[in-house]
């Protein structure tokens, strides 16, 4: 099951970037750069870069999540958002004992389809066991007749061994990371990530995101969410075909954090 934390972000985070911003446009000097930066001022500085497009300051606050029940195809798309940092577990260093995988809505929704998917998943994890403990086995003694002692020659034959079980994996297998962005990439990710025509999995991964930093940067993330927010759908004639459903969801969620 999809799990998101916040576990980390700039402190103050929109007064970080009020700061910067107020650099930017006077004369301000570094000493006394957060003098009179209350929230009423700091929300003026805020609104005053969206109105004018000025991206750069909003990058001087970073988030860092905690992310837990996704697949590695997930993986696969969130890494292309490349002004962020990563922290996965490592599938050569782990053994996937407790073989866990995400299940498609639509599967789930289709008894059949279901059934066809449980049994691959389960015949996936038993053939990746069955290679990893074969491939342990022939490294174990392959490493004992070089003259290694048989207790780091066993350690050593693990991890090998997970090195190269991991291709019978299939992409629905679960995965965990860690995750940091700053405020900049984080809004562009949410452009990209929250459109309706996103895949549904990464899409739940950026609404619950995004639903967790409104309440800390409510004016940063104010307008936040797929690109149809800030105008006509972007995707042209490959439009969802509800834009209007889709922008009433994205208020509703910035004035929830909002409070």
């Amino acid at each position: 099951m999809l799990t998101v934390r916040l576990i980390a972000h700039t402190p103050d985070p929109e007064k970080v970037v009020a700061a910067a911003a107020k650099l930017c446009y006077s004369d301000s000097h570094i000493a006394d750069l957060l003098d009179g930066l209350d929230e009423a001022k700091t929300a003026r500085f805020l609104d005053m870069l969206s109105d004018l497009g000025h991206a750069s300051p909003i990058e001087h606050a970073s988030f860092t999540f905690g992310i837990e029940g996704v697949s590695r195809s997930l993986l696969a798309q969130i890494t292309r958002h490349r002004i962020a940092s990563f922290s996965v577990q490592s599938q050569r260093y782990v053994r996937l004992d407790d073989f866990r995988y995400v299940v498609p809505p639509a599967v789930e929704a289709a008894p059949e389809a279901k059934r066809a998917f449980l049994a691959a998943m389960q015949e996936d994890a038993r053939r990746y066991l069955e290679l990893a403990h074969a491939l342990e086995q022939a490294h174990a003694a392959r490493l004992a007749a070089e003259g290694m002692p048989e207790q780091e020659a066993r350690r050593k034959a693990e991890k090998l061994a997970n090195e190269d079980a991991r291709f019978a994996l299939p992409n629905a297998c679960e995965t965990k990371m860690v995750v940091t962005m700053n405020a900049r990439s984080l809004r562009n990710f949410f452009r990209l990530r929250c459109c309706e025509r996103a895949q549904w999995e990464i899409r739940a991964l950026a609404d619950e995101m995004l639903r967790l930093v409104l309440p800390v940067a409510p004016h940063l993330f104010r307008n936040a969410g797929p690109g149809c927010l800030e105008g006509p759908c972007p995707e042209g004639k490959m439009c969802c075909g509800y834009p209007d459903t889709v922008r009433a969801k994205y208020r509703a969620l910035a004035a929830e954090g909002a409070r």
